[in-house]
Formats: C-alpha cells, sequence, structure tokens
C-alpha cells in the first residue's frame, strides 16, 4: 500500500464503487467564469471553472483520491488530486494543508482559498478537471456541464485526443441562474 500511494496510484479503497462527486467549496458556488475549450490545443482558452470565493474559505476535494501534488506552481499556491479511472482535478490558488501522497475523501479539506488578482476580477478558485492531458469541464462531474458534440475524426490524421472522448455525466445544461443559487456572469 505504501508503494502505491508513492506512485500516485489510487487508493484500495476505489474498488467500492462509482465515485461521488461534489462542490470543492461549500454554500452556494457562483459561477464567475465557464470552461471555454480552446478550437486546438495550443490556443488560449479557459481550462476550468472559476467559483467566487471568500479569501480563507476552505477547498474541499470534489472526490476521492490521492494527492498528486501540493504547493507553489508559477507563484501560485496548486493542489491536484489523482482520481481513479485516469482523472486529474485541480484547485488554485491554494494554500495546501495536504502533501502528496497523502489519501483523501471527496470533501476532505485540501488546503484554504488565497486571495491572487489578475486571474478573475473577483476573488475566485479556479477548478480544473483532466483526463490524461486533455482538459475537461469539471462541471460534468456534477452533471451541469454542457456536453457538445463534436464530428467523427476516426482515422483522420489531424484528429484530437478529446474528440473521442465519452461524457463522464450527463446532465441539462448550466444556464444563467442555475448554479445552485448563485449568478452565472457572461465571459467578456
Amino acid at each position: 500500500m505504501m508503494l502505491a500511494l508513492v506512485l500516485g496510484a489510487p487508493p484500495a479503497h476505489d474498488v467500492q464503487g462509482p465515485p461521488r462527486w461534489q462542490w470543492p467549496l461549500s454554500g452556494h458556488p457562483v459561477l464567475v467564469r465557464r470552461f471555454q475549450p480552446p478550437p486546438q490545443r495550443w490556443l488560449a482558452g479557459h481550462r476550468g471553472v472559476d467559483i467566487g470565493v471568500l479569501p480563507g474559505a476552505t477547498v474541499h476535494a470534489a472526490g476521492h483520491g490521492v494527492i498528486g501534488y501540493a504547493g507553489p506552481l508559477a507563484g501560485r499556491g496548486v493542489v491536484t488530486v489523482i482520481h481513479p479511472g485516469g482523472l486529474r482535478t485541480t484547485y488554485m490558488p491554494v494554500r495546501a494543508s495536504v502533501r502528496p501522497g497523502q489519501a483523501v475523501e471527496g470533501g476532505s479539506p485540501l488546503g484554504i482559498a488565497e486571495d491572487l488578482p489578475g486571474h478573475c476580477p473577483v476573488p475566485c478558485l479556479h477548478w480544473g478537471l483532466l483526463r490524461g492531458a486533455v482538459y475537461l469541464d469539471p462541471l460534468l462531474l456534477l452533471g451541469l456541464g454542457q456536453v457538445r458534440l463534436l464530428p467523427t475524426t476516426a482515422g483522420r490524421s489531424d484528429a484530437q485526443p478529446w474528440q473521442h472522448l465519452t461524457p463522464l455525466a450527463t446532465g441539462p445544461p448550466l444556464t444563467a441562474g442555475q448554479n445552485h443559487g448563485g449568478n452565472d456572469r457572461p465571459n467578456n
């Protein structure tokens, strides 16, 4: 078991069934900015969602897994949780209270939100989701993400790896005012 934790493998209790996902912040999260994947991997986009937060608020793991990274990265505090099935969630800016290799449950505290100006017009938590190197909408974990149908690219040499993904969860698209009581402001 110790070897599995050092290598970043999911903890042994992952065989209990499908993971249960939750918001990384308590209360009624308010979306400041939605997931906006770039049209090409190398172009600008928004590879996660921004959730309004009061600096000092506790940030929680969205699901169970193992801490892959916890510390400063490019001047921001970052925590990464490795989940079963090849998923990874990221949280920033966060002053970590966890350490790499530590097993966490959904809802476990990861640290506290920091106030770093520049990314959002208001203090926010950037919450990301990846499967391998492909960024996905973290709201899919909660059944709130927008699933977009993409053209079939099987056999094409220019096919992007994200075009063959199966949605993680389904649910109605989130529209203005439907984010658990908060206001979903359009992106400028």
